[in-house]
Parts: structure tokens; C-alpha cells; sequence
């Protein structure tokens, strides 16, 4: 992934933000709008499904997603406001999850979650294998976390104040999160390899790093 690709991804992040609050606020209810703003939770259940159970788990994904949408284009799910939240908790659970289950001794061939992200980058020290165990469970938690700020704000505040939440803040603690973690990275462990940020980017998406 090159710079401006990277730039391209995070410009059609910001798009899709700010196009998913207008279509929250004032057509909530349109089928085109639903199937749009179902986009996010399908393609994270579909690259889940692909990582843990594989090409069978994407297909079985693909299916799923297929029916949803067609429900949702002959307006059979019920109240959409209540979609969208389910949505916005179910994604956050779903990486709660997927974390929190590589915590457990001897997942993943004894790697979590980001420590596989950053074994396509670099090989592992056992005191990085340690970091990323705890990267990871800050991630987990962190998930969970939103899950349960998105229940709590949808009952108790407008649903307006729930959209902002959802469509601008979540993007923007992600990012937050994830800068955030890649400076303090090297404050308290000084003594790590230093990774670009564009590299832990590339290695989300399973991309090896460019020679440096």
C-alpha cells in the first residue's frame, strides 16, 4: 500500500463518515440508505469469517449478507434506528471478541491479534510477544468499551447525539487509539525495532512492508 493510497483510504473514511450522518439524520429509513450503512458491520463479519474459519467462513458470510440486504431492501427489519445501533454494538462485539479470543494460551499458534499483525512486519523478541499481549487486550477492552458507551448513549440521549457517536467519534478514537499507542510504543519500550506507521497500516491489511 503506497502513500496515496493510504491517503485515498482515509479521505474515503472521512466520506463515509460524514455521509453516513446526513443519511442517519434524514433518511433513516430509505432501503438505499440502510444497505449503505450496513456496509461496515457485513464486512466485518465477512473478513472475521474469512480469517477464523476460511473460504467457507466468507462464503457463509457472503450468504448471510445477500439475505440481510434483501431484507432490508423490501423494508422487513423493523425500527432502523434500532439496525443501525444493533450495528454500531454488534461490530465493536464482534472485535471484542475476535481480540479477546486470541488472548487465551495457545491461540493462534500462541500469537494474539496484534502480535500477528506485527510478526508480518518484524520477528517477535519474547518481550514483544509480551507487548502485544497487552496491546491487545487494550484493544479488547477498548472494544467492549464502545459497545457499551453505544447501548448507554442511544437510551439516555437523542438519537442524534448517538449518530454523531457513532459516524464522526468512533472513526476518530480509533485513530486516536491507534497513534496514540504507536508513540507510547517507544516511550516505554525504547529499545523495540522501529516500525513506520504506514508499515502497521500495511500489515492490517496483510500487506508485507516495503524495503526500507
Amino acid at each position: 500500500m503506497t502513500r496515496w493510497r493510504l491517503a485515498l483510504l482515509l479521505l474515503a473514511g472521512v466520506g463515509y463518515a460524514v455521509l453516513s450522518q446526513w443519511m442517519m439524520l434524514y433518511h433513516a429509513d430509505a432501503p438505499w440508505a440502510m444497505a449503505v450503512l450496513l456496509v461496515p458491520l457485513w464486512l466485518t463479519a465477512l473478513g472475521l469469517a474469512a480469517s477464523r474459519f476460511g473460504a467457507k467462513g466468507a462464503a457463509a458470510a457472503v450468504v448471510i449478507g445477500v439475505a440481510l440486504f434483501a431484507l432490508v431492501l423490501r423494508g422487513e427489519v423493523g425500527d432502523t434506528n434500532r439496525l443501525y445501533v444493533a450495528q454500531h454494538v454488534g461490530m465493536h462485539a464482534l472485535l471484542a471478541w475476535w481480540f479477546g479470543s486470541s488472548l487465551r494460551e495457545g491461540a493462534q499458534g500462541g500469537l494474539t491479534v496484534i502480535g500477528q499483525f506485527a510478526q508480518r512486519v518484524h520477528a517477535l523478541t519474547p518481550d514483544m510477544r509480551v507487548y502485544t499481549g497487552q496491546v491487545t487486550k487494550l484493544w479488547t477492552v477498548y472494544f467492549v468499551a464502545m459497545a457499551l458507551a453505544s447501548i448507554a448513549i442511544y437510551v439516555w440521549l437523542p438519537f442524534s447525539a448517538w449518530a454523531l457517536f457513532a459516524n464522526v467519534l468512533t472513526p476518530i478514537f480509533i485513530a486516536a487509539l491507534f497513534v496514540g499507542e504507536h508513540v507510547m510504543r517507544y516511550r516505554l519500550h525504547p529499545e523495540f525495532e522501529r516500525v513506520r506507521m504506514i508499515d502497521a497500516v500495511r500489515a492490517f491489511y496483510g500487506n508485507a512492508p516495503e524495503s526500507r
